[in-house]
This record gives structure tokens, C-alpha cells and sequence, in this order.
């Protein structure tokens, strides 16, 4: 499959499924061998269920895994046609000709292979095969079986009845399928996780209708398999399995937790400081301004660590001043080196940069700038930076002690999609197709080490893309929506999404990024929902203080804002509960109320944290449809009491918000200030009792 995403519909009858063709039989007391003429495969039943893999699984891994499965012993009978395993508390079923299976933990069915048959045979699909793309593994869908998780996506919650592609790439606009943050993890409410280790890309046919309705289609493009699938009671319990396995998040800082204000970007030193200047005499509160993009590097020669001389000749200055102001400061980077900078020659001849198999030297990427139009000023080839090489991970790690040492406090690490050519050669042997993925991880990770390492107020990242793992480097921002209604709908789903797929933490760019009309009332609903998000970006192309969108919507904006800071002291123990538990801090409705099925299809609406439930207004005009579940709910602000149970539709006055306590919760509440290291140690309680 090519790496854009196309839609193909596979000849199934010329797909030979696997057969088991010699007896499985135990290699030791925890690995069963079960042979097929596409070679054999190696399975094992631990904590983490049942996990299968090919016999030549000898791909590096990257550390994607943070946790060794506590494989059980296992007990094997049958002959034929039909084996039994037993291990723990799973015992998996096995048929021979062809090989499929069921899998069932005590007496529940935890999954089986697809059975949509054909009159000539007995399923449709192949449960198991081999093709030029890589392996297949088909498994059963109940009739109105929902699916979730599989990264950041824009679309639907519930990813029945897509075609989902688990491949990074740049989302502009976040209309497509394509996504920048991708996890091959799946889960179903019925009980059942489906998570494939690898680095490749993978395609899910979820009940996806071209192919097979009844019927989850995973198509793992490699020559390898290594695949978990296990059960857990209850979505909470699913995710918490699924970051076992794959990594907790720390916790956050707390001044992250606070605004951090952007655009792309204040051109020099006196833009960046007459904006901090005037957010701090309109008491604006506010953590962090960005030097985003081009703001301190020369767009020929980024990037490299330098500060542009034309405008920075001594950055010092400008961040004591901002230092002062009490904020902290965020800088913009990519994992590439122009080849107009000194560097890319130094960084090639050290063998430090992405290899192009065809000449052995460093790998020239070309940018096509045709998505972006005007915006982005035309960059010459750039170097992709190796970070399967251990000298090039420590430089690049190391290269951000200066910045640290100056007094930056965050790092934006912008792109990383770009290994999209099977002709790109790694130092680990990997190439193109295979690295793609998890390059953003080892992105992640080297720059977040850097900041453990460095940064002087708390390690803290903003991420766009993302892989398996990646979690554990927070936070990650949901790239470039378009500044409409749409895009702030999409933003939230994918928000949402990556919350159910094991990525507690996540903001979006507050306005949008792109095709800013100056919509006040967007601009105004976008920062009111992104209050109860886990962090909180005001970005876009173009300005995004309050002020600049008019009286009205700046009131309001400050209120929202004001909020936000009083919201603290919650937030805090939420993302503390993320970190212990896997949790996002916002969480979807059939993730906080899996037994409400009826709130389920309310896509847009969340829980934030344990106690908060939030309706964002996505439309003009206030209009509002939610679902409150079950029990009494106390309006945010107020004490009317609100009973659940029941859909509701209302009109939002431009300053207010929907937003319901439980009955009977008290939510910690902070005193007002400008950022968070004032002293905010006064905290109430509301409601008051």
C-alpha cells in the first residue's frame, strides 16, 4: 500500500488464508508453536492476554513497550482439527484448516475470527494470511458493536463501519482521515482490546462496509506480527491495561497548566515584547509566550539551535525581560537541518542524518509547499535528523542545553512525518515504511529528555505527531485545524479520540490555525470549551490576544480565561489521576458512562475529570443538544439542581457556558491571579455548603 491513503478493495478470494499444516506444540511451559505454510507462529497467554507473533520477529523496537508480559504456564490438548490452550484465566480455541480462533477469558468470549462466509467457504475473509502487503487478521463484530480509539481522529467517536489508516501525516485542516497522532490500539465496550506492536503502518477495516460489515479487518503492512488482545471489564480498566503495557504519562508542571499564548509568529524582539507588555497591563492571565515557527530562526538556515542575529543578536535581554513579566517561554523546532546551514554538512559527514539508499549520502527532503499556499515562505531540502543513531540522539539532546540554560522553559516539536520514502535508510536498518511511525516517539522522547535534563521550572513538550508510547512525553497539540465551526467540532473529537486511545493530555489551537475570518463568536465558543481541556493554547496565523477579536468577545475571553486559572487546583488533581491511571482529562461519554448507552452518541460533549461534565457550543448562534446522564447535576456557577436522564436542547447567552457537577462533589476552586506562580494557596470550595 502506497503511503497515501488509498482505497483498495482486496480480491478475498485470492487470498490464501493460513492453515495450520504439523500439530501446535509447545516449545516451553509459556510459548506455543503453532505452523502454517506462511511460517510459524509464536503464541503466548500473559497479563496481557493472548499475543501473537511471527516466528522472525526480530524488528527493533524502540522501547514502544514499557512493561515484559508475566507469560503464563500453559496446558495444550486436541488433535486434528482442533486444539484448546489454556494459560491463566484465557483459553483460546484453535481450528486448523483454515486457521482461525476464539479466545475467551474464564467463560466470556473475549474475540474470535470473522465468520462472514461464502457459500464455498466457510469465511469470507481470511482469518489469518499473508499478502504482498503484509499480515491480515480478520475478527468478528457484533451487529451494533462499537469501536473505539486508534488515535487522534476527526471524525466519529465511534470508528464503526471506517476505513482508519494508522499513519502519521500532516493533518492540515483536520477535515481527512489523515491524522498527525496515530496508536494501532482499538477497544470495543464489550470488553475486548486489540493493540498490534509495531512500528509500520496498519489499516483498520472497522465493520468498514466495502469489505465486510460484521467484520474488523486489521491489515498490518509488514512481515512481521506482534499483536495483543485481551479483556477488561470496563473502558477505564482497558486503558489502564493498554498504558501498562505502553507507559504512563508523568505529571505535568502546573504552570502548563495555565494559557500559553502564540501565533505564527511575532517577527521580531519588539512585537514578542509589546504583546507580553500589554497582556500583563490588561492583567490578561497568562503562563507562557511562544516563539513559534520563524520567529527566532532564519527560515534558510533553520534549523540549528541559533538565534537569528537580525533580530536576536543577544536574546538574553528580551528573555530577562519576559522572565520578569513572570512568564515562561516557550521556542518552536523541527527534527531537520537545512542544507544551507554549516551543520547539515557536519551533521552528514558524521553519518548523523537520514541516509538515501541510492547514493549512501544524507537524504535530501523537499518540501511541497503546494498545501500550504502563501503561508509558508518556500524552504530549501533540509536533513532529517537520525535518532535510531545514538551520537545524533545525544547531540540533538544535548544541543538544547544552551536554550535551557538562557532560561526557556518549553520546547514546541513541531512536525516529525516526514520519513515517507522507502530510499530513506536509518542507522538502525529501518527504513521508510517501518520507522515512519515511530520517528515522532524517538522525537518526543529525545526533547523531552533534554527538558528532565535542563529546563530549570519542570520537564514539558508540545508534540504534533505521535506513536505508541509517545504518552509518555507530554503533551501533544492537535496540529492546524481551519478557523470555522468545523474545525473546532473536528479539534474536539480529536482531542476526545486521543483520550481513548491512551494520550491523557491535549490541546488545540485556540481560533484555529488557518482561514481566520475574525470570527468573534468562534473564537470566544473555542476558548470556552478548551477551559476543560487538559492544556490551553491561544494560536493561530494570525493575532490571538482577546483584544484583537473586539469588546465583547475580549469580556468574555477574560472570563473564560479567569475561569481557567480558578480551574487549577481541579485540573491538578485530574492530571495527577492521568498520570496514575491512564485517564485523559477529557473524556469522552462512553468512556465516563459506559453503562449510559444513551449518552454514547453524544460525541461532543465530555467529562472533564471525574466530576465535570461539559457541553461546548459548537455552532453559532448558543445552540446547544446534550445528553445529561443519569442522577442530579448542579449547574456550574449557580446552585440549580438539574435532573438527568433526559435530552435537552438550550440558546447560550456569548458569556456562558454548560457546564454540570455531580451532585454532591466539591470542586477545589483557586484565587484570581495573572499566573501560577503567584501565590494561590486560597482555595474554596464550590458549591458551598
Amino acid at each position: 500500500m502506497s503511503n497515501a491513503f488509498s482505497v483498495i478493495e482486496p480480491d478475498w478470494n485470492a487470498i490464501d488464508p493460513a492453515d495450520i499444516v504439523q500439530p501446535p506444540h509447545l516449545e516451553s511451559d509459556e510459548i506455543l508453536i503453532v505452523p502454517t505454510q506462511l511460517g510459524e507462529l509464536r503464541m503466548s497467554i500473559s497479563n496481557y492476554g493472548l499475543r501473537i507473533q511471527s516466528a522472525d520477529d526480530n524488528q527493533a523496537a524502540y522501547g514502544m513497550l514499557t512493561a515484559t508480559p508475566k507469560n503464563e504456564s500453559l496446558t495444550l490438548s486436541g488433535d486434528n482439527d482442533k486444539y484448546c490452550v489454556t494459560g491463566g484465566q484465557y483459553r483460546l480455541e484453535l481450528c486448523a484448516s483454515p486457521l482461525h480462533f476464539k479466545l475467551y477469558k474464564g467463560e466470556t468470549l473475549v474475540q474470535q475470527s470473522a465468520t462472514d462466509g461464502h457459500f464455498v467457504r466457510q469465511h469470507r475473509l481470511p482469518p489469518f494470511a499473508k499478502t504482498d502487503a503484509g499480515w491480515l487478521i480478520s475478527l468478528e463484530l457484533g451487529y451494533d458493536e462499537a469501536v473505539y480509539g486508534l488515535g487522534e481522529k476527526w471524525a466519529k467517536l465511534d470508528k464503526r463501519g471506517q476505513l482508519i489508516r494508522s499513519y502519521n501525516h500532516d493533518a492540515l485542516g483536520v477535515n481527512a482521515e489523515k491524522s498527525y497522532k496515530n496508536t494501532p490500539y482499538a477497544w470495543s465496550p464489550d470488553g475486548w482490546n486489540l493493540f498490534v506492536h509495531t512500528t509500520s503502518p496498519v489499516t483498520h477495516g472497522v465493520g468498514y462496509a466495502l469489505w465486510s460489515q460484521r467484520a474488523y479487518v486489521c491489515l498490518v503492512e509488514d512481515s512481521l506480527l506482534d499483536m495483543f488482545l485481551y479483556h477488561e471489564d470496563t473502558p477505564a480498566n482497558s486503558i489502564h491495561t493498554y498504558s501498562q503495557l505502553t507507559g504512563f504519562a508523568p505529571t505535568p508542571p502546573t504552570w502548563s497548566l495555565g494559557v500559553i499564548l502564540s501565533k505564527a509568529y511575532y517577527k521580531d524582539a519588539e512585537e514578542l515584547l509589546a504583546v507580553a507588555r500589554e497582556v500583563r497591563e490588561k492583567e490578561m492571565p497568562c503562563d507562557v509566550i511562544t516563539l513559534d515557527g520563524r520567529a527566532w530562526q532564519d527560515t534558510d538556515t533553520r534549523f540549528a539551535f541559533e538565534w537569528d542575529p537580525s533580530r536576536y543578536a543577544d536574546p538574553k535581554p528580551v528573555i530577562d525581560e519576559l522572565k520578569a513579566l513572570g512568564f515562561k517561554i516557550c521556542v518552536w523546532e523541527y527534527p531537520m537541518i537545512s542544507v544551507k546551514n554549516p551543520l547539515f554538512k557536519k551533521a552528514a559527514e558524521k553519518g548523523w542524518l537520514i541516509k538515501d539508499k541510492r547514493t549512501g549520502k544524507a537524504y535530501r527532503y523537499q518540501w511541497d509547499l503546494s498545501p500550504f499556499g502563501e503561508v509558508l515562505t518556500p524552504l530549501p531540502d533540509s536533513g532529517i535528523l537520525d535518532f535510531t543513531h545514538p551520537e545524533a540522539y545525544e547531540f540533538w539532546r544535548e544541543s538544547h542545553k544552551p536554550l535551557f540554560d538562557l532560561g526557556i522553559d518549553m520546547i514546541k516539536a513541531d512536525f516529525g512525518e516526514q520519513l515517507e520514502d522507502d530510499n530513506m535508510l536509518s542507522y538502525s536498518g529501518d527504513s521508510g515504511n517501518r520507522l515512519h511511525n515511530v520517528y515522532s516517539m524517538l522525537y518526543n522522547r529525545c526533547v523531552y529528555e533534554a527538558a528532565e535534563k535542563y529546563c530549570k521550572t519542570g520537564p514539558f513538550l508540545f508534540s504534533r505527531s505521535a506513536w505508541t508510547g509517545s504518552q509518555r512525553y507530554p503533551s501533544q497539540w492537535g496540529g492546524d485545524p481551519q478557523a470555522d465551526w468545523q474545525g473546532l467540532a473536528a479539534s474536539i473529537r480529536g482531542s476526545l479520540s486521543w483520550g481513548l486511545s491512551g494520550g491523557p493530555f491535549f490541546a488545540t489551537d485556540i481560533g484555529g490555525f488557518y482561514k481566520d475570518t475574525r470570527d468573534a463568536e468562534l473564537y470566544v465558543r473555542w476558548t470556552q470549551a478548551s477551559v476543560f481541556s487538559a492544556h490551553m493554547r491561544l494560536h493561530g496565523i494570525g493575532p490571538r490576544e482577546p483584544w484583537s477579536y473586539g469588546e465583547a468577545a475580549s469580556a468574555a475571553v477574560f472570563e473564560a480565561i479567569k475561569l481557567r486559572y480558578q480551574l487549577i487546583p481541579y485540573l491538578q488533581k485530574v492530571a495527577k489521576q492521568a498520570t496514575e491511571t491512564g485517564l485523559p482529562v477529557q473524556r469522552a461519554m462512553v468512556l465516563a458512562f459506559p453503562d449510559e448507552p444513551l449518552s454514547h452518541g453524544f460525541e461532543q460533549q465530555f467529562m472533564c475529570g471525574d466530576d465535570l461534565l461539559v457541553v461546548p457550543c459548537v455552532v453559532p448562534g448558543g445552540k446547544l443538544k446534550y445528553y445529561l446522564p443519569k442522577g442530579e447535576w448542579v449547574r456550574f456557577g449557580s446552585e440549580e439542581v438539574v435532573s438527568g436522564g433526559v435530552y435537552r436542547e438550550e440558546t447560550l447567552a456569548l458569556n456562558d457556558i454548560a457546564v454540570f457537577a455531580k451532585k454532591g462533589s466539591r470542586i477545589e476552586l483557586g484565587p484570581d491571579v495573572q499566573h501560577t506562580d503567584m501565590d494561590m494557596s486560597n482555595v474554596t470550595l464550590w458549591p458551598a455548603q
